[in-house]
């Protein structure tokens, strides 16, 4: 009997493999770029999310990477259609982890999570429903998964166990076993496409920051403001006038805190929600007017809107066959895939506000929520789904009005509230309606690995303590904003800390040098100028596991939790930020391996080791590797203008030799596409005496050269 219930048992298990792999697709890999390989399977659709951005790879960058080999085994992705979609399948080891899967405020492990990408709004769970759902991930084995869908997508993030698993879970009693899980090991990372085909990519690494790169410069390398994009902005209330925007300008100036542009919230416009997209001539009687008195202040203007027409904008009867079956707000919906809508909209863009100065837009309410947003049943002229529409819009805002900057030779740096995989390249920072700190910093870790920006910006606080930490977040991040629409708090609000706050400003302005080079290296190598320390090298240690806990080798979930770091993150190629949240006196910090270095004082903090310290209100806590190369300038109350020179205080921290490199452009063109722009190198050596000693590699002819006199501070003893 025992024999034939085993062949009976034998017999189910062939049939049941049979069942699941009857229509399995032979997958034939493409070489697209040196480490990038694509399948395509079955019949994709022919609007995707990289046509929909419709950006070149940087092919050049991509073949400087060194030689990859196919980072997976092969025969262990699986694909297979079903019901009119397509189910796809890719391997997991065991202690293996998994980041990415879009813009997530919650999580930064995402393994054992079930996730359905859609665009939408903020939420309080992490369930795949967020400003930038990226179907991108990234393995802590060092490769990246990319699937070019623009539908809302299902993801089992080894989450589900199959019964013809290569590696089956053991078999627990949850009477008698202690470690019993309700989420037994899945050796697979699952997702269903509602689609009757797709196309799909993997980046190889060998690191997991290689494989983010390569997928980075896939999608065109990561954008590169102008200077004055990475200064500080303060946006202003919604109902101020143009001689309230500039009295603003004038009391930042007398304060001496660095300003370098100025939002308008939704007030400049003659109506909102929706919109006209034209002045409100009682507020702004002379706007082009206006636009130049703040340039000559050297404050730029940065305009609110959202991309739904009122029907009393002079457009309206123009654009009106391009939109959508439903409205928002009253307003129509262009169809920007199509180029009549999208010509009609941005001329007026350009014609009204980029042709008079207007330096940028915040684009609002393109990614949800439902109870607004153009719901599914909603038809556009082009053909396109809702659904799919739903997943571009965030992208097609973005690319087109950058288009209009880039004809007049001058870039942009912005706000959106969504965007997708294929926007890397877009000069573009995420925001949202949410208000949490902690989740700020999340969000900020998770940008790095889906190739998007966000910004921890400020709006109020109930303390003066909270509105320090925040400033200091802010301006450790990809734009330094105050965003005032509501509460017209000013920098000054707190007494208390106004001088801490405008040490810290003044320190972001000093700090331009490093943080413009770091976003060069984002456009031209595709390093993520903000991420997880995750991606740092020698991040997983042995020093780091708690001794005698086998639980942490065993179970991938229980080691994603004990090794989930939320509240530190690298800024650039050198620091580690650590910041403190309101009321914390103390905090852990895990460093990686290598040593570090306190950036305010060069004194030694740790090598690979956990670290407490205390609270200092006046400075966020942030640390340098061994060998870190700080280009510093003096504290300007406006970034340097196009070919400006600024003299440079380098320092140097730690006691390694060290080679870096200094990007330089115009700083507001985009004639860097044209190889107008320099990188110079610095070099720190320790030389026969003992003492370090820096030099900077002469300026290259006909190239531009933005560095006055420099001098070196060595900051370790």
């Amino acid at each position: 009997m025992k024999n034939i219930n085993c062949l009976k048992t034998g017999v189910f298990a062939i049939a049941i493999f049979l069942v699941f792999n009857t229509h399995a697709q032979v997958l034939k890999w493409t070489v697209v770029a040196n480490g990038v390989w694509k399948v395509s399977v079955g019949k994709p659709e022919t609007y995707d999310l990289l046509k929909a951005a419709d950006v070149k790879p940087n092919l050049v960058a991509l073949t400087k990477m060194d030689k990859a080999v196919f980072p997976l085994p092969k025969n262990d992705i699986f694909v297979r259609f079903q019901d009119g979609k397509t189910y796809l399948r890719f391997p997991l080891e065991r202690k293996e982890q998994i980041y990415g899967f879009g813009l997530n405020f919650q999580t930064v492990h995402q393994r054992g999570r079930i996730l359905r990408l859609h665009a939408d709004h903020y939420g309080n769970t992490d369930n795949g429903r967020t400003h930038a759902p990226v179907p991108f991930y990234v393995s802590s084995n060092g490769y990246g998964v990319f699937i070019n869908s623009a539908r809302y997508l299902d993801v089992y993030v080894g989450s589900a166990v199959r019964k013809d698993s290569k590696n089956p879970p053991e078999l627990q009693d949850r009477n008698t076993d202690k470690n019993w899980s309700a989420k037994p090991y899945s050796d697979a990372v699952e997702i269903l496409v509602p689609a009757q085909g797709v196309e799909f990519y993997v980046f190889a690494g060998p690191k997991p920051l290689d494989a983010v790169r390569r997928f980075n410069l896939f999608n065109g390398g990561g954008c590169l403001p102008p200077r004055w994009g990475l200064g500080f902005t303060q946006r202003v209330n919604r109902l101020y006038t143009d001689e309230d925007v500039k009295k603003e300008a004038q009391e930042f100036e007398a304060k001496e805190y660095p300003l370098d542009f100025i939002g308008l919230e939704p007030g400049w416009q003659s109506k909102s929600y929706p919109c006209t997209f034209e002045w409100d001539k009682t507020r702004f009687p002379d706007p082009a007017k206006f636009v130049k008195e703040m340039s000559d202040m050297g404050v730029k203007i940065n305009l609110w809107t959202n991309p739904y027409v009122s029907p009393q904008a002079s457009i309206y009867a123009k654009i009106a066959p391009f939109t959508a079956s439903h409205t928002i707000w009253v307003g129509a919906i262009p169809d920007l895939s199509m180029p009549q809508a999208r010509n009609i909209l941005f001329s007026k863009f350009e014609k009204d506000h980029i042709n008079i100065g207007v330096s940028g837009y915040k684009i609002d309410e393109v990614d949800g929520y439902d109870s607004y947003l153009f719901p599914d049943v909603t038809t556009f002229p082009s053909g396109h789904s809702a659904e799919q529409m739903r997943q571009t819009y965030g992208l097609l805002v973005q690319k087109y009005s950058t288009e209009v900057f880039h004809k007049k030779n001058s870039r942009t740096y912005g706000l959106v509230r969504a965007s997708n995989g294929g926007g890397v390249s877009f000069p573009y920072v995420i925001y949202n309606d949410n208000y949490s700190h902690q989740d700020f910093i999340t969000g900020l870790i998770n940008s790095g690995f889906s190739g998007v920006l966000w910004t921890p910006e400020v709006r109020a606080s109930k303390t003066s303590e909270e509105w320090l930490r925040r400033m200091q977040t802010v301006c450790f991040s990809p734009m330094a904003m105050i965003n005032a629409w509501a509460s017209s708090t000013k920098p000054w609000s707190f007494p208390d800390v106004a001088n801490d706050v405008k040490a810290l400003a003044q320190l972001r302005m000093q700090m331009m040098p490093y943080w413009y080079t770091e976003f060069a290296k984002y456009h031209f190598e595709g390093t993520p100028p903000f991420r997880a320390i995750n991606l740092e090298d020698g991040f997983f240690q042995e020093n780091k596991k708690e001794k005698g806990n086998t639980s942490l080798e065993e179970n991938p979930y229980e080691e994603a939790i004990a090794k989930e770091i939320k509240d530190e993150y690298m800024a650039g190629e050198y620091l580690l930020v650590a910041p403190f949240f309101t009321g914390q006196t103390t905090r852990k910090v895990i460093l990686p391996k290598g040593k570090w270095f306190d950036f305010y004082t060069g004194d030694y903090a740790g090598d690979g080791e956990v670290i407490t310290i205390n609270s200092n209100l006046g400075k966020i806590p942030v640390f340098v590797k061994d060998g870190g190369i700080i280009p510093m300038m003096q504290p300007m109350l406006h970034a340097p203008k196009a070919n400006q020179k600024v003299d440079l205080e380098i320092r140097h921290y730690g006691q390694k030799n060290s080679i870096s490199h200094l990007y330089d452009d115009d700083g507001e063109t985009f004639d860097y596409e044209q190889g107008i722009y320099s990188w110079r190198e610095i070099k720190v050596e320790r030389q026969n005496d003992g003492q370090l000693k820096g030099t900077i590699s002469a300026p290259e002819n006909n190239k531009p050269n933005t560095i006055g006199n420099v001098s070196w501070k060595f900051m370790t003893k």
